[in-house]
């Protein structure tokens, strides 16, 4: 008789295993299923076929020293530099998402709030800079404090931690801006390592603070375009996508 109670047991635990397996299964393909549908919110910044929401900054067209190869978008610097791209459209609050790589001892930067005009030579003078960065390399990187390490909001707030993977390797960068709740932050490969108001007093000390003290468009526009540096070293992005908040 306890053999074939066991056996009984051992038979509707194994039947209710296969249950939860089963409900498991189902689960995740729920999941799934909600998250291709979330997916649809996300605008295609670059999706390794075209160009077609970029341009060179204070110009119609893309600077040859950008291309796509295999997907991935890339820049390769010449001699005559300032080439610079933006987004066509602007943005006010948003989840930037992207991957890049970068050469060894590189240097180079995504910008935001970008506010475009001749008198402004350069996206810097008015956007800010989410630092690109070999840290292995590049001397930026072993400046105290960390203020031009990657992921740092450049020259302003330095990351918490050090998760950059090596130059050549991908990155993952998502940057978030939300002006209603005054919050920007960065998180790199999937660790938060930077957080900064957008406005106020907060912001004002950064800034009064940094090589920005005194310039005269910076950090003062909302809504503005996201730039990606010409830096005069080699740079690779791609999976570049954008969440309007």
């Amino acid at each position: 008789m306890k053999k074939i109670t066991i056996l009984l047991l051992g038979i509707l635990v194994f039947v209710a295993c296969k249950k939860v397996v089963k409900t498991d299964e189902v689960s995740m393909e729920i999941m799934e299923q909600e998250a291709e549908n979330q997916s649809s919110d996300w605008i295609a910044l670059f999706d390794g076929t075209s160009f077609d929401h970029w341009r060179g900054y204070l110009s119609d067209s893309m600077p040859p020293e950008w291309s796509i190869e295999n997907g991935t978008m890339v820049f390769t610097p010449s001699e005559e530099g300032n080439k610079n791209i933006i987004t066509k459209e602007k943005y006010t609050n948003f989840i930037l998402s992207l991957e890049w790589k970068i050469s060894e001892g590189g240097n180079s930067g995504i910008f935001l709030g970008v506010f475009e005009d001749e008198k402004f030579d350069v996206p810097y003078q008015t956007g800010l800079e989410i630092q690109v960065l070999d840290n292995e390399r590049h001397e930026d990187a072993f400046k105290n404090p960390k203020f031009h390490q990657a992921g740092a909001l450049y020259d302003l707030v330095q990351p918490k931690y050090d998760v950059c993977k090596p130059a050549g390797q991908w990155n993952l960068c998502v940057i978030e801006v939300n002006h209603d709740i005054n919050k920007g932050s960065v998180t790199l490969n999937g660790t938060e390592i930077v957080t900064f108001p957008l406005h106020g007093e907060q912001w004002d000390a950064l800034v009064e603070n940094s090589k920005f003290k005194g310039w005269e468009g910076f950090g003062k526009y909302p809504t503005g375009h996201i730039g990606l540096q010409d830096h005069s070293d080699k740079v690779w992005y791609r999976n570049i996508k954008l969440k309007i908040l």
